[in-house]
């Protein structure tokens, strides 16, 4: 008889992808933060102590690095959700009146993790938002890194001004996103050990 215990929460596949799509984002991001500082966007820059790689040719470098492995490791993640049908399991259906719901019971702290196997509604809603964000810091990531060879991708993001926008903006939801799941790790911290060792 297998025990709640027992039960395999999250498969090997997905905790490699979660943690390599962590190192990932870790390396992009404060090597990102170093190249805007080099061009800043906005009237301010990045504190130099976050960012990754000494001056702009390193951080170029260290950006490109975690540019392949966010890229090859989240077509890996997407690609094994459609096939292996997880991604209808954990994701589908999506219900307005559920999110609601769900979004006030986290407000105030009530919403159950009895299941740890299923999202609620609020999870299967930033999932989705973060996938579709990570997928849009992608092409607005070529049309920056190859914009020539890109012409049609670089028109669709209104030009390569806008893609710098585009790019950045994908960037502030993803971090917003990786801070409140550090929040909700730190307040069900049992997440955590499920996403280290499955179970």
């Amino acid at each position: 008889m297998i025990t709640a215990k027992q039960t395999l929460i999250h498969q090997l596949w997905l905790r490699l992808t979660h943690w390599l799509n962590a190192l990932a984002m870790l390396i992009m991001v404060t090597s990102g933060w170093r190249i805007y500082n080099a061009s800043p966007l906005f009237n301010f820059s990045f504190i130099n102590e976050l960012t990754l790689g000494g001056w702009l040719g390193g951080a170029l470098q260290w950006h490109f690095a975690g540019m392949w492995l966010f890229g090859i490791n989240g077509l890996c993640y997407l690609l094994i959700n459609l096939f292996s049908g997880r991604f209808k399991r954990q994701f589908w259906p999506l219900s307005p009146k559920k999110f609601v719901t769900d979004l006030w019971a986290a407000l105030r702290g009530k919403l159950s993790h009895a299941d740890r196997r299923h999202y609620n509604m609020v999870q299967r809603v930033a999932y989705l938002v973060a996938i579709v964000v990570s997928v849009l810091m992608v092409l607005s990531g070529l049309v920056l890194w190859k914009s020539v060879q890109f012409p049609l991708l670089r028109t669709l993001l209104g030009g390569y001004d806008a893609a710098r926008y585009v790019h950045f903006f994908a960037m502030t939801a993803l971090v917003g996103f990786v801070v409140i799941h550090l929040v909700m790790v730190a307040l069900v911290p049992r997440t955590l050990l499920a996403m280290l060792r499955g179970r």
